[in-house]
């Protein structure tokens, strides 16, 4: 009977390995084989379950825009948001004023690129509960009404919801320090909503576009709180892109995003419904500069460093 050598077993053995290595591609290679997925998130300053719809929906329409796998990464916080976007975890977010410029003076190259129509012209309001009886007014005069009151901003780094009520407060010459108690920090533009309406505080601050929503959906009860104050304009929400996109899915990447969202069209109904959950008529095109005042409100109220 025939038996093969250990030596000849073990030249045989050494062959079959040499081919599995030159069969399988090194590791870089595999990991490089593999198609990039293009992460999208957005600051959370509205209902989970709304934003879940939303942003899902827009990773389907750019998918299929952009021809690469997208997929929407929620957050628990604005904190959170800003650190996945330096951290490189998240590719795009939608972020407001504050967070937006946090986020691009802690990565180099970021570009704030898209927003709303309505975010070039933004707007807060200022709600209170009806029985508090502070009444509408016109000027920014009369919310010295807010001194000795409860009030309660939205999150913390919220743009609509907290440095721009701030900012337009200490302009009238209301400090935190006039309120009654330390102000509440709400973390959600419709918590604030339901916090005034409930009587928890007696006023507070929210974004324009969730309250005009929130009215027109009915799940405001007006018999409770009231809006009392619209702030002046001042430039929001917008898209933030870090620069190494373009390695990862190639040159003119970033404006095949832009051309997407700029894409979008009423006339189209699976546009209109992308459009009307953005509570917009269609993007347009930003641009870092835009957002210097909202740079050097924070540095003056302390947000930015």
């Amino acid at each position: 009977m025939f038996r093969p050598s250990k030596i000849g077993f073990a030249l045989a053995l050494c062959a079959s390995v040499a081919l599995a290595a030159c069969a399988a591609p090194p590791p870089a290679a595999r990991q490089a084989a593999q198609p990039q997925t293009f992460v999208i998130s957005a600051i959370p300053d509205q209902d989970p379950e709304k934003l879940n719809r939303l942003y899902g929906k827009v990773s389907d329409y750019l998918k299929e825009q952009l021809g690469v796998q997208v997929v929407y990464k929620p957050v628990t916080d604005y904190a959170a948001v800003v650190n996945a976007f330096r951290t490189g975890d998240v590719d795009m977010v939608w972020f407001g004023g504050l967070t937006g410029v946090q986020a691009r003076l802690q990565v180099d190259g970021a570009q704030a690129i898209i927003q709303r129509d309505i975010d070039a012209n933004f707007h807060s309001v200022f709600i209170a509960n009806a029985a508090a009886g502070i009444q509408p007014f016109d000027d920014i005069s009369g919310l010295t009404a807010l001194k000795g009151r409860t009030f309660t901003f939205g999150s913390e780094s919220s743009t609509s919801g907290r440095l721009m009520p701030q900012f337009f407060m200490n302009k009238a010459g209301v400090a935190l320090s006039d309120l009654k108690g330390e102000p509440g920090f709400s973390g959600s533009h419709d918590k604030t909503i339901k916090l005034v309406e409930a009587g928890t505080y007696e006023a507070g601050a929210l974004n324009e576009q969730v309250w005009k929503s929130r009215l027109a959906a009915g799940e405001v009860d007006t018999n409770k709180v009231i809006a009392i104050w619209r702030t002046p304009a001042y430039y929001d929400y917008h898209w933030v892109v870090r620069p190494d996109v373009e390695q990862k899915f190639g040159a003119g990447f970033i404006q095949r995003v832009k051309q997407a969202f700029l894409a979008l069209d009423a006339a189209n109904p699976a546009h209109k419904e992308i459009l009307d959950l953005f509570g917009a008529q269609k993007f347009i095109e930003t641009k870092n500069e835009n957002y210097a005042d909202i740079e050097a409100v924070a540095r003056q109220i302390g947000k930015i460093k």
